[in-house]
């Protein structure tokens, strides 16, 4: 918790603690120098130093946690930065309970995140981590939640734990170092190799990796899954002892939509762009899900390198946003410039894949005004550089 220490920490849990942290639950980050200077007048300036900053990372985390719980649980700054939204943890516990796990070692557990949400469907927990400060944290929210009986926090370094008396093993290694995100799955703390031989100790699993893992790495006895939420790509999971080893999926949430990969589905041949054009959900991109929506919607590809569907007909699907196009032009400044102030447009969304233009220049230099809107896609189409206009599809 930056300079704050366990010592510190555990002031906070004492009755002069839980005092200021009543007092500061309506923090405004404008007036901190003020709110400080007046708490230390009455308090040592360590305990107002800790409470204050538990108060900012309690707004800070209630985007992942809710205001609810936000305001009752305790955080780190790397905690709050690396821990599961709880829509995203819920969901992943509830694939435990339809796996029957009787109980979960939570190993990498940081703040507690995945923990609570395990013990709030009913599962116990070991939840393990060798930092003294982030166990204090999980045993204080553990506390805080009213999930005591359900959640065994020990300080251990997981490589030397015993599962044994598990019947699931999560793991969410580090994947940041002292120079931001580590994208060499080799480079996780534990590394991903140590990760997937502890899982295959288990009869369940799951690992959590970044989205943006090599295909190629994801083992051939693990089922991969990608978790959006609410449009943003979350992460991805490594499934071991599933009934589907070696198959893809992405969910997207809040909705819990699942598509499941078709085994040796080509990829569907490009073509000319349709009326409509289907922007396919993050987690389908990343999931290499793409040729499945188009044979939902029999669509094709508008380039071979690019992820946009394309289809005469509209066939609304959850893993794609439709979008009714109304003008194929070859990329070019002064005519897209034309039409939209003949057009009286003032609102433009820019979306762009396998275009170098980036949107915010390309708005400075169109100078729009106007009171109708328009979505623009800056792509290729057949190899050539292409602006598509459109609008979303009515619902």
């Amino acid at each position: 918790m930056g300079d704050v220490d366990v010592d510190a920490f555990d002031s906070l849990l004492r009755d002069e603690g839980q005092a200021l942290l009543r007092e500061l639950q309506d923090y405004d980050p404008a007036r901190e120098l003020a709110t400080a200077t007046r708490l230390r007048r009455d308090h040592p300036a360590d305990l107002v130093s800790a409470a204050l900053t538990q108060a900012r990372l309690r707004q800070r985390a209630a985007a992942k946690f809710g205001a609810d719980d936000a305001q009752r649980m305790y955080f780190t700054p790397n905690g709050v930065e690396q821990a599961t939204r709880a829509s995203v943890a819920a969901y992943r516990a509830d694939r435990f309970v339809e796996l029957d796990v009787r109980r979960v070692a939570d190993l990498c557990c940081g703040i507690g995140g995945d923990a609570i949400a395990f013990a709030r469907a009913g599962i116990p927990v070991l939840a393990v981590d060798r930092d003294p400060l982030t166990c204090a944290v999980v045993r204080a929210n553990a506390e805080a939640l009213g999930l005591t009986e359900l959640i065994e926090v020990r300080r251990a370094d997981v490589t030397e734990t015993d599962t044994s008396g598990c019947d699931a093993v999560f793991v969410d290694p580090a994947r940041r170092g002292g120079r931001g995100r580590v994208f060499d799955p080799e480079a996780y703390s534990p590394p991903l190799s140590w990760a997937v031989q502890a899982a295959r100790t288990a009869p369940h699993a799951a690992l959590k990796v970044a989205p943006g893992i090599p295909h190629e790495a994801v083992p051939e006895d693990a089922e991969a899954e990608w978790i959006s939420d609410h449009g943003d790509v979350k992460e991805a999971l490594l499934w071991f002892g599933t009934a589907r080893p070696g198959m893809r999926r992405a969910t997207l949430l809040p909705d819990h939509h699942t598509l499941l990969g078709t085994p040796l589905l080509p990829d569907p041949e490009p073509g000319p762009v349709g009326r409509w054009l289907y922007e396919p959900d993050g987690a389908v991109i990343r999931a290499h899900l793409v040729a499945d929506v188009a044979a939902r919607i029999g669509g094709r590809l508008i380039d071979p390198t690019i992820a946009y569907v394309t289809a005469d007909d509209l066939r609304p699907t959850p893993y794609a946003h439709a979008y009714e196009i109304t003008d194929v032009l070859p990329f070019n400044l002064k005519k897209l410039k034309a039409l939209l102030r003949e057009r009286k447009v003032g609102v433009l969304t820019v979306k762009k894949r396998g275009s170098a233009v980036e949107p915010e220049e390309l708005r400075k230099k169109l100078r729009l005004e106007g009171v109708n809107s328009c979505t623009v896609f800056l792509t290729r189409v057949s190899g050539a550089p292409t602006m598509l206009l459109g609008h979303p599809a009515q619902a």
